[in-house]
């Protein structure tokens, strides 16, 4: 079966999944977390790509990430984050081959109606595979890193989150309300299903939008037989 067409569109939040090799750990210590992370607040700068949320679980990684105008920047920072995770890895455990599946999973976001979504489906990741009880007790996620008074200087502030409020400390709150209120069942399927096969996360509002844009019509199909990672 052919692959999947990537669509990558400027200026837009994309969803970005990237699982290990077989469903492999590829965080076996706390110090690959830590050096992942670097890696991305390194080259995000490089690539000038803005971070909205991140997640690290133990075989796979989700990221919220906006590509500039160079769109290309985007398959460039993640082929930079599986090289060096990789490197880094087989150097300290002696071991080669690879670490992550050859190609990452990402699917474009309608901003004013998912952007938000998708952050708190990554940053509930933990929850809903069972690891915590909140997300604030899982230390590798963006959700724990928003803090009361401005953006990190790895994870970025979209207009859609500053519309949450007047004060860094009222859009915290409000955005906190709205994660730990959950995702609805219907929210959770469009967005498994849309990174699955590489689609839209959004609705036929942005498919007409993607396509002025591409010339492409994405619509949207049944799911994949395999499921995605929680």
């Amino acid at each position: 079966m052919p692959r999947t067409g990537r669509v990558v569109l400027p200026n837009y939040p994309h969803h970005v999944v990237q699982r290990g090799h077989n469903r492999q750990v590829v965080f076996p210590q706390l110090q690959d977390y830590r050096y992942y992370l670097d890696t991305l607040h390194e080259w995000k700068v490089g690539y000038d790509i803005k971070v909205y949320a991140w997640c690290l679980m133990t075989n796979h990684v989700h990221l919220v990430l906006e590509p500039p105008e160079a769109v290309e920047n985007l398959g460039r920072l993640m082929k930079r984050l599986a090289g060096r995770q990789t490197r880094y890895i087989n150097r300290r455990l002696g071991r080669s081959g690879t670490l992550w599946e050859g190609r990452y999973k990402s699917s474009p976001i309608q901003t004013d109606a998912y952007l938000l979504a998708c952050c708190r489906y990554a940053e509930l990741n933990p929850v809903r595979a069972g690891m915590v009880d909140d997300p604030d007790s899982y230390p590798w996620s963006s959700y724990r890193s928003r803090p009361a008074s401005s953006a990190t200087a790895l994870l970025d502030e979209h207009p859609t989150y500053r519309a949450l409020g007047r004060s860094p400390a009222e859009r915290l709150q409000h955005y906190r309300h709205f994660v730990l209120a959950g995702t609805p069942d219907a929210e959770l399927r469009l967005i498994r299903q849309s990174l699955q096969r590489c689609q839209l996360t959004g609705d036929g509002r942005f498919i007409d939008i993607v396509e002025r844009l591409t010339g492409r019509r994405i619509e949207h199909k049944a799911p994949g037989r395999q499921p995605l990672p929680r």
